[in-house]
């Protein structure tokens, strides 16, 4: 009776605009009222839920991010994007997904990513010649590789979601993301080609030579250093993923303030703002999904779940399959944080008991999640992208195919080769 209370009445208060946080909060409190529980429990795992040392990454991760949005960073990535594949046909998208790219890799962030290259390059995109519904599809789906880069605190909140399921280290998840993210690239740029290619789009001018790439591709080094910065800091065991954090915040300071000279004090201001609200949602997510996890667990949903899965197919294949199409479907009305931390402790222990490495998982489930950022009804980055491109939803939906059928390949790639997710942290990690 419990489970269908916490059941029904999350899901009807989703259903009836409640945001995301307190849908979970109130679900869980109406889950203890039924089971005849004392209220405080919620509090007491809230409290608990977020007073975990690792924790201090996300904000810093956070800071970081808005630092560079505000800091004057897009524009000389898309210089560079610009420069090294702007004379192809189509090359306007395919310097748009490289800049995305380059961009998420420092921001960490697909909204961020959207909201500064998406300022830039949509604009322009149009400007040349571009139909808007292209321009905004490959800004939007670009921009989801940053949810898998190392700055993305959503790789800490998976890391912590699997506390008691699973080990998986922040460091084994911020390599095991790597090829992915190249593999989403890649297929994005074929996505923006292909479309490019179809609709005719012209060529732009002539190649501008191997001296102007480097040019550019010097004037954006600092920026893009960052992503480097932690990854050969906590490989080589320098610092912990926490003083990553708190590093890529310092670097992000020196090189907006002294080096681009580019951050303004009214637009530091505006970051801080930013970072604070965007930190508070998220620990606020943290908190209620402490609580709501309690319940999962107590009334062994995960157990259950699986058992329903078991008893539809004993194929491993099958079974992965139905977990990419539930969590995109929870990820379609979900925020990116509160999906992660509802979903794996339902479907990582179906997906282990059924072969799959728990690193591949948080990749998998990762790139789920991006994929409903970008999906109605709540797809956050595709209604910042609409927002800038002066377009609606429905028209960029009717040619969204082609740029979703790439990531959907991306997908299924990780999904059924463990290799993308688990070669690299073999070969760089093993003791």
């Amino acid at each position: 009776m419990e489970l269908i209370v916490l059941g029904v009445s999350f899901t009807a208060l989703l259903l009836l605009g409640v945001p995301v946080a307190f849908s979970i909060g109130l679900a869980s409190v109406a889950t203890i009222l039924a089971a005849d529980l004392p209220v405080a429990v919620v509090f007491q795992k809230m409290v608990g839920g977020m007073q975990v040392f690792s924790f201090l990454a996300i904000p810093f991760f956070i800071f970081a991010g808005e630092l560079m949005l505000h800091g004057g960073i897009a524009d000389r990535i898309v210089r560079f994007a610009n420069s090294l594949c702007g004379h192809i046909r189509g090359g306007l998208g395919m310097s748009n997904v490289i800049g995305c790219t380059l961009f998420g890799g420092v921001a960490g962030s697909p909204l961020a990513d959207v909201s500064a290259m998406g300022s830039v390059m949509i604009p322009l995109m149009k400007k040349e010649g571009y139909d808007a519904d292209y321009a905004v599809n490959v800004t939007t789906h670009a921009s989801l590789v940053g949810a898998l880069m190392p700055t993305s605190h959503n790789l800490i909140i998976f890391t912590l979601a699997t506390t008691g399921i699973a080990s998986v280290s922040v460091l084994t998840l911020i390599v095991a993301c790597l090829i992915p993210a190249l593999i989403l690239t890649l297929c994005n740029l074929a996505a923006a080609y292909g479309v490019a290619v179809q609709r005719g789009y012209p060529t732009r001018g002539a190649f501008v030579g191997w001296a102007e790439v480097a040019r550019s591709f010097a004037a954006a080094i600092p920026g893009l250093i960052i992503i480097l910065i932690i990854l050969v800091g906590i490989l080589s065991g320098v610092f912990t993923a926490t003083e990553s954090a708190a590093t890529a915040v310092l670097w992000a300071l020196l090189i907006t303030v002294l080096v681009y000279r580019s951050l303004s004090w009214s637009n530091f201001l505006k970051a801080c703002a930013k970072a604070c609200k965007t930190t508070g949602v998220v620990l606020l997510l943290i908190g209620i999904s402490a609580a709501f996890g309690y319940f999962l667990a107590l009334y062994e949903v995960p157990q259950l779940t699986g058992n329903l899965m078991s008893a539809i197919t004993q194929t491993p294949w099958v079974i992965f399959l139905m977990v990419n199409i539930l969590l995109f479907l929870l990820g379609t009305f979900l925020d990116m944080a509160a999906t992660i931390l509802i979903c794996t402790p339902i479907f990582l222990p179906i997906c282990a008991q059924f072969g799959m490495d728990p690193a591949q998982f948080g990749v998998m489930m990762l790139i789920n999640c991006a994929l409903g950022l970008n999906t109605p009804p709540v797809g956050a980055t595709q209604f910042a992208g609409c927002a800038i491109g002066g377009i609606s939803i429905s028209e960029v939906m009717r040619s969204i195919w082609p740029f979703y059928g790439a990531l959907t390949v991306a997908l299924m790639l990780v999904t059924y080769v463990p290799a993308f997710s688990l070669w690299l942290p073999g070969l760089l990690l093993t003791k």
